[in-house]
C-alpha cells in the first residue's frame, strides 16, 4: 500500500527537500536507483543485486519509482515475457544526489559498522539494576 503524498510543497522553505526525499524514501528506492544507474536490468538481476530485498518488496518499490516517473519499464511481447528496468531521464538527474550519497556512506561506514545491541545496556542506564543482573 503506497503511502499518502503530500498534496502542497509550499507549506514552508525545506517543502522541497520533503518533495525530492519523498520520492526515494524508504529502504530500498535510493539502493534501486544506484543499481539503475549501470544500465538497464531486469527483475531478477535487481534482485541478485539486492540479496535482502524481497520479491514482493521489490515490486511493489519498482511499480513506486514507475509510477513516480524515475524508472522506465519495458516489456517485450514474447515468451516468456520479458520486462527491463531503466532509469527515465527524471530518474537519470538524480545521479549526483545518488553518487553523493554513495561517496558520503562510504566516508562515513564506521557509522554502521559499530555494535547495535539488541538489548539496551542496562548498566549504563540510570535507575535500580533488575535483581540478579551482573
Amino acid at each position: 500500500m503506497a503511502k499518502p503524498r503530500h498534496s502542497r510543497f509550499d507549506c514552508n522553505p525545506g517543502c522541497a527537500v520533503e518533495a525530492a526525499i519523498s520520492l526515494i524514501d524508504g529502504k530500498w528506492k535510493s539502493v534501486i536507483l544506484h543499481h539503475l544507474l549501470a544500465g538497464t536490468a531486469r527483475f531478477n538481476e535487481i534482485r541478485r543485486l539486492v540479496p535482502g530485498l524481497t520479491p514482493r518488496m521489490l515490486t511493489n518499490q519498482l511499480r513506486d519509482l514507475e509510477i513516480d516517473g524515475l524508472v522506465t519499464r519495458t516489456v517485450y511481447a514474447q515468451v516468456p515475457p520479458k520486462v527491463e528496468y531503466s532509469l527515465s531521464e527524471l530518474g537519470r538527474s538524480l545521479e549526483p544526489i545518488i553518487q553523493a550519497l554513495r561517496i558520503w556512506g562510504t566516508d562515513h561506514m564506521d557509522l554502521f559498522q559499530r555494535h547495535k545491541p539488541s538489548e539496551p545496556d542496562r548498566k549504563s542506564m540510570p535507575g535500580p539494576q533488575p535483581v540478579g543482573f551482573s
